[in-house]
């Protein structure tokens, strides 16, 4: 017995399954499904969730009864009362069996849930394909404790009349804005140029980049719910009941290539995380932005085929920051869009209605003890809190902090030198 008991004690500890972590959620390799979530509501006893799927979500297949493509998902729901203390306030079920149709791209599931007016909620979700055996979760927070918040409106497409769940528009997009809980003379349009900032690195304590509170303009139209809006320049348009109402439902517009880049002069502004100021105003201000660009790249890579594939990973992490951490600004000039671009995506992620941690695996520590060994699993944590913001639900702030060794310098100095920066210390790309 004991030499069976020595001959464990030399094996390296196995990793535990962790069923908290999601960080499969910000990570494309990992997650097959990426649904769209929007929540109305309706009156002051329902709201609605809105779940909308695409085709690339979707596994068709025709191993079913009717041998005809058929996706097969489930959609389960937990609606929590934050206000109460987290409590029950209602649960949902749908099994979908979605068969495929020529020419359509999306699919959209409206679940009704029992709410009560003046509380804040959290929807968590779980959504299982049933032929791929996938399971993701999300959670969807919103509240109703305010008749004049986004989550008494609903846009959608003027021609098709197609529910709209991203508040992303696009020049000469047509569209409608629907109000519910009352009848309504005006809308009250807002805009907001467009913030151009980027965030502090994490280490530095200072007081956050915001943008104006006060519009540039406000305009009001006579309202009508089948009245087509249409949002042509870059910036912000928040919509609103009244002039001097600050709650509404905002549209941002980010021009037509987002959420990738595809100009030189797109792709020079993320470059403010590793570039010196006045490399950044040298390539901003080239007759030759493209040239600019690829000497600043190559410069990092050493030759032109490294550069190449520093140039499409940091770029695949800037559109990947794009749809996953937009909020009034570009996902890349967020918080989490800058430390998903140096870090990539995180190794570990831990959520709340009100925050996310995240978190990077360090070098493996090896201690040892007799004629064995243990390995010890070590991870720098970046904290996001939740934000109130008019403009958005999915504004986060990082959790600064002088005393944390972030590693910034670092990441930013094995960039410049041409390898993609991980905690752990891989070899090359």
């Amino acid at each position: 017995m004991l030499i069976i008991l020595l001959s464990y004690s030399c094996m390296p500890t196995k990793p535990v399954f962790d069923t908290k972590d999601l960080s499969y959620l910000y990570n494309p390799i990992k997650n097959s499904i990426n649904p769209r979530y929007g929540v109305f509501n309706q009156s002051d006893q329902v709201s609605v969730l809105s779940v909308k799927f695409f085709n690339s979500d979707l596994y068709f297949n025709e191993a079913n009864p009717r041998g005809i493509p058929m996706a097969m998902n489930s959609v389960s729901v937990h609606l929590f009362n934050v206000s109460q203390g987290k409590k029950l306030a209602d649960t949902a079920f749908l099994k979908l069996d979605i068969v495929k149709e020529e020419k359509r791209d999306e699919y959209l599931y409206n679940i009704p849930l029992k709410t009560e007016k003046g509380f804040e909620y959290v929807a968590e979700i779980k959504i299982v394909d049933r032929i791929r055996l996938v399971t993701i979760q999300a959670f969807v927070s919103f509240n109703t404790t305010s008749e004049f918040n986004r989550y008494n409106f609903f846009a959608r497409g003027h021609f098709l009349h197609n529910e709209l769940l991203n508040p992303i528009v696009r020049k000469n997009e047509y569209l409608n804005l629907i109000y519910s809980k009352k009848p309504i003379d005006s809308l009250f349009i807002s805009f907001y140029k467009a913030y151009e900032g980027i965030p502090y690195p994490p280490s530095m304590v200072l007081p956050e980049r915001a943008i104006s509170e006060k519009p540039d303009t406000t305009v009001d139209l006579h309202y009508s719910d089948t009245m087509p809006m249409m949002f042509p320049r870059k910036g912000i348009y928040l919509c609103t009941i009244g002039k001097k109402i600050t709650e509404g439902y905002a549209f941002m517009n980010f021009e037509t290539s987002f959420p990738a880049m595809t100009t030189p002069e797109e792709m020079i502004e993320p470059l403010a995380y590793l570039a010196s100021e006045d490399e950044m105003a040298a390539m901003r201000s080239s007759s030759k932005p493209k040239l600019s660009l690829d000497d600043f790249w190559v410069a990092c890579g050493g030759n032109i085929e490294k550069s190449r594939e520093l140039i499409r990973i940091y770029y695949t992490r800037a559109l990947y920051s794009n749809l996953y951490f937009t909020s009034y600004r570009e996902g890349w000039r967020t918080d989490r869009g800058m430390i998903y671009l140096l870090y990539g995506p995180p190794d570990k992620v831990y959520k709340t209605a009100t925050e996310e941690n995240w978190g990077y695996r360090k070098s493996e520590v090896k201690s040892t003890w007799g004629t064995g060994y243990q390995v010890k699993a070590d991870y720098l944590f970046f904290k996001f809190n939740k934000k109130d913001n008019k403009f958005s639900d999915n504004d986060y702030s990082l959790s600064r902090s002088e005393a944390i060794n972030t590693y910034w310098d670092k990441a930013v100095l094995t960039w410049r030198k041409g390898v993609v920066f991980r905690l752990d210390n891989p070899t090359g790309i």
